[in-house]
C-alpha cells in the first residue's frame, strides 16, 4: 500500500471516528432553498381545525418548495399567530427528503419555514452519491445549504481509486 493511500485511509478513519463520537457538519451541494418560495402540498385528505389554527394533511403527503421535496404519512401545518401564514410543517410517519443531489430519510421532520430550517429526527440516513451518513438528528439550514448531524453519527466514505 502506498504512503498516499495509507494516509487517505488514516484520514478517513480519523474523520469517521470524529463523526461517530461527536456529530458532524455536512455541506449539501444541491440544497439551497428559498424560504419565501411557494409551498405546495398534496395529500389524500385534509382536516382543518379553525380553533387551534392547524391543518393536518394525511395519506401520501408530498410537500414541494423549489427543488426540495418532502414526503410523509402525515403533515401538520402550523400557522403563525401574527401573520396567519404557514410557519411550520411537522411531518410524521416516515419522512423522505429529496433534492437534486441528496436524499434523507427519518422518522419525523419539523420544517420551520420562516427560518429556513429543517430538523429530521429518528434514524436519520443521508445519502450523497455513494457516501452515506446516519444519525439520530440532522438540522438542515436551507438558506445556506449546510447541515449538522448529532446523536451517534455513523458514516461510510467511498474513496476514488487513485491508481495506487
Amino acid at each position: 500500500m502506498s504512503v498516499h493511500r495509507l494516509a487517505a485511509v488514516a484520514v478517513a478513519l480519523f474523520m469517521s471516528a470524529q463523526a461517530w463520537a461527536q456529530g458532524t457538519n455536512v455541506t449539501l451541494g444541491g440544497l439551497n432553498a428559498d424560504p419565501t418560495a411557494p409551498v405546495e402540498v398534496t395529500a389524500d385528505s385534509l382536516s382543518v381545525d379553525q380553533e387551534n389554527g392547524t391543518a393536518v394533511f394525511s395519506g401520501n403527503v408530498v410537500i414541494g418548495q423549489g427543488d426540495v421535496r418532502i414526503s410523509a404519512a402525515e403533515v401538520r401545518v402550523v400557522y403563525g399567530e401574527d401573520t396567519g401564514e404557514i410557519a411550520r410543517l411537522v411531518a410524521t410517519g416516515g419522512v423522505t427528503f429529496v433534492t437534486a443531489t441528496e436524499a434523507a430519510e427519518a422518522a419525523n421532520a419539523d420544517y420551520d419555514i420562516a427560518n429556513g430550517q429543517l430538523t429530521l429526527t429518528g434514524n436519520v440516513l443521508l445519502t450523497q452519491g455513494a457516501s452515506a451518513l446516519a444519525a439520530e438528528r440532522m438540522v438542515v439550514d436551507l438558506t445556506n445549504g449546510t447541515a449538522r448531524m448529532d446523536g451517534r453519527v455513523r458514516t461510510v466514505f467511498q474513496q476514488q481509486n487513485g491508481g495506487n
